[in-house]
């Protein structure tokens, strides 16, 4: 297929998609879809709030018609989907409340898809998976909507996303693409589009399944190492060790794993392993170190929150009545996104002590962290409230290096570092 007749649908326009479908622009026709009506109008106004996209870049790209030759025109109109030959699915695949894999979103994106699939169109997936499911369960909603055989009449295909949210070095250009196919031929045709705007190359994998397998343990990797570094913060701790230090003095040697005790929240390495156990269960295994490594980093923020009010009681602080700061509520540092933020767990924890919490985060949109989270922000310094018992650094945003956090420090008071962001000097204590 020559790139004159390549038109993509890209469905769900959020970190993941949103950045994917401005690259396809530069060269193709791309219709971008969303449910979500404000989500739309902002791009179409040139605006990204998840700040993935600048207004340089995006307004370069936007098509005011979906007949344009080559450009982005975003919509909440699945007919205009019906142009495309290309179909690429990019929403979220969150947990529900009991820890499962939560696919509703992926059915629904299936179904807005099989309602206007065509004969010899491509469907691909990139939302993160456990092995199986692009095959065993959106193909079949594809085939039931669109009335239409699979491997027959339409054909299926996964590239996993590899976005990094506030990461504007390593850009979806940038990081290496695996991607696959449903058949050889369409495999090579999926190969060939990401090729055409991936800088940094693509590695086609031998099926699906593998695909999906290779993203889902990308994330469980991370995590199962992030929990050990969190283990051993806990053990060093009792013996009155920095675990900074031992980690920077480990850190010399050049075969060592450099990872940072913490919170571990998001939507990529606080979910996806939870999609690989569900797997993994249903075939008759449990897997003992990917929930292991889970439970550990769930429990970190009540550990945070637990030997905080360990620290006020020492220094002879009252807890039940006391003010504490929170600095810092996205998922991670320099990034506006807080889903599935574990920050949540420390203010909780720490407000069934009967303390009075405040959240301050300049980078978190006071909005939403209302509607996911009941929960209202301090949005600027200025309207910090006198002096704190208790100040945890939670996330580590650049902006907070020139705060003078010790003036807003009640005498005496706790601060408590869990990124190691401040001198040790400076802290009472730190992960």
């Amino acid at each position: 297929m020559s790139d004159q007749n390549i038109h993509i649908g890209i469905i769900g326009l959020g970190y993941v998609g949103l950045p994917l479908a401005v690259e396809f622009a530069r060269k193709y026709p791309v219709i971008g879809f969303d449910i979500n009506p404000n989500r739309v109008s902002e791009i179409s106004s040139g605006r990204d709030s998840t700040l993935e996209v600048d207004e340089i870049h995006l307004k370069s790209v936007l098509a005011k018609e979906p007949t344009a030759p080559v450009g982005l025109y975003c919509t909440t109109d699945k007919n205009e989907l019906k142009r495309c030959n290309y179909y690429i699915v990019t929403v979220p695949t969150p947990i529900d409340k009991h820890n499962r894999p939560d696919l509703t979103p992926l059915y629904r994106a299936s179904e807005t898809v099989g309602s206007v699939l065509k004969k010899g169109d491509i469907v691909i997936y990139e939302s993160t998976v456990y092995p199986g499911v692009t095959e065993e369960e959106c193909v079949p909603v594809l085939e039931r909507v669109s009335g239409l055989r699979y491997n027959v009449d339409f054909f299926a295909g996964y590239s996993p996303e590899r976005i990094n949210p506030g990461d504007k070095e390593h850009t979806v250009t940038k990081i290496l693409k695996i991607t696959s196919g449903s058949t050889p031929e369409v495999a090579e045709k999926v190969d060939a589009l990401y090729r055409s705007i991936i800088t940094a190359g693509t590695h086609r994998a031998p099926s699906i399944k593998v695909a999906e397998a290779a993203k889902v343990i990308e994330n469980a990797q991370r995590d199962i190492n992030i929990a050990f570094v969190n283990e051993l913060a806990k053990i060093f701790r009792l013996l009155n060790i920095d675990t900074q230090s031992v980690l920077e003095a480990a850190g010399t040697k050049w075969n060592f794993m450099k990872f940072s005790p913490g919170l571990v929240g998001g939507h990529c390495i606080g979910v996806d392993p939870y999609y690989l156990a569900q797997k993994a269960q249903e075939v008759g295994y449990h897997p003992e170190i990917i929930l292991a490594g889970r439970r550990l980093n769930d429990g970190m923020g009540k550990y945070v929150a637990d030997e905080a009010v360990k620290l006020m009681v020492k220094k002879g602080i009252p807890v039940k009545g006391s003010r504490a700061l929170i600095m810092g509520f996205t998922f991670k540092e320099n990034c506006p996104d807080v889903r599935n933020t574990r920050v949540i767990d420390i203010y909780n924890e720490l407000s069934d002590y009967a303390i009075d919490v405040d959240i301050w985060d300049p980078w978190a949109n006071p909005a939403d962290v209302a509607h996911e989270y009941d929960i209202e922000l301090i949005q600027d310094s200025q309207k910090l409230q006198g002096r704190y018992d208790l100040i945890i650094l939670a996330v580590a945003h650049k902006v907070f290096a020139n705060f003078p956090v010790k003036e807003y420090l009640a005498q005496p008071g706790v601060l408590w570092d869990v990124k190691g962001f401040f001198p040790l000097e400076m802290v009472d204590a730190r992960l």
